[in-house]
């Protein structure tokens, strides 16, 4: 690729992340599957910190267990930005949440979104924020002069995380991931390729955002040469199996060039997520997928293993479903969010 560009693309990046306003309020809109709330629940399990709580439309169910505070309340504990911490299906802003989000822009707090509409797009938040002061962020959209791939190999080692499905444990995984390399000495760096991941990183490439020709191109921008002992680990996106998104996992795989990837699945889940008539490919096809279609940009391509998502099992089960899988696909299984010896096992395969 060319340098110049590349490097004027990372930088345009930087400076749209640079100010983002923190701490937050998350917003939950009217969601009533959690799945759908993952940017919520992502902020809070990884950016706690920058978190002063939630709000929603009446008719939500789904909570992070924050505290529900309103604008004028969260504002009084220091919140500067409400984020919406919904994705649902088209990335579209709720009628519902309109005049919500009128509210929180007239009680002084910029409005942050990675859905894919534009905040600015929608008549009465563009008047609001113009008349109150206030900014519209829309972190889903991608830096200008994004370069088409070369396909050319560059020095690093980088490890990508891919799924079955979406929304199921790519992003935490990535994150723990690069947290432990981080624990091992490792020189490391996440590379963020979704909304929320970018909210938690403060800057990253919105890969699903980027026009098809330019996907293997934003992926070589997003994890760029480096020393030949230094890591990216890199945010997966959707799945190479799905009926919608298969597109963005292809690019985000080429481009990555991945060394290693680590496959992601929720046990219990047999069918794509809001495409009922589709059923979930296996961890073994998932396996297999990744490994002909990542030979055509790294033929050295190799799996770490799996991280399972057991949010829904009690320890006691988990921790016999891991060992079981991994006697089964004959690869280290672990969940990253209960640390141990199987988590251990999976990084030093990653790292093997």
């Amino acid at each position: 690729m060319a340098e110049g560009a590349a490097d004027q693309a990372r930088e345009d990046d930087r400076q749209a992340h640079a100010r983002l306003p923190y701490p937050y309020l998350l917003f939950l809109g009217d969601a009533t599957e959690p799945a759908f709330a993952k940017t919520a629940f992502g902020l809070r399990d990884w950016i706690p910190e920058r978190c002063v709580g939630e709000w929603a439309c009446a008719e939500a169910t789904v909570s992070t267990g924050l505290p529900r505070l309103g604008p004028a309340a969260a504002r009084a504990r220091g919140a500067r930005g409400l984020v919406i911490g919904v994705a649902n299906v088209g990335g579209v802003i709720g009628e519902r949440w309109v005049p919500l989000l009128v509210e929180a822009l007239e009680t002084g707090l910029d409005i942050v979104s990675g859905l894919h509409a534009r905040l600015v797009d929608v008549p009465p938040l563009a008047a609001a924020a113009a008349r109150c002061g206030r900014r519209l962020i829309d972190v889903r959209i991608p830096p200008p002069r994004i370069p088409i791939a070369t396909g050319a190999k560059r020095p690093g080692k980088r490890l990508l995380t891919v799924g079955t499905d979406c929304a199921l444990g790519k992003k935490y995984s990535a994150l723990a991931i690069t947290r432990a390399f981080a624990a091992r000495g490792r020189a490391v760096d996440f590379r963020a390729t979704g909304q929320t991941g970018i909210l938690i990183a403060g800057g990253g490439m919105p890969m699903d955002a980027v026009v098809a020709d330019f996907e293997a191109g934003a992926a070589e921008v997003l994890s760029p040469a480096a020393a030949p002992d230094h890591w990216d680990v890199i945010e997966g996106q959707g799945s190479l199996s799905h009926p919608a998104y298969a597109g963005v996992a292809l690019g985000l795989l080429h481009g990555s060039q991945p060394d290693v990837f680590v496959v992601c699945h929720l046990p219990g889940r047999e069918r794509v997520l809001g495409y009922p008539d589709y059923p979930l490919p296996s961890v073994a096809e998932t396996i297999d997928l990744n490994l002909r279609l990542g030979r055509r940009t790294n033929p050295a391509i190799r799996c770490g293993g799996i991280c399972l998502n057991t949010s829904q099992l009690e320890a006691q089960a988990a921790q016999e479903l891991l060992a079981r899988e991994s006697g089964r696909l004959g690869l280290p299984v672990a969940d990253p969010m209960r640390p141990g010896t199987e988590f251990e096992r999976l990084i030093d395969s990653c790292l093997a």
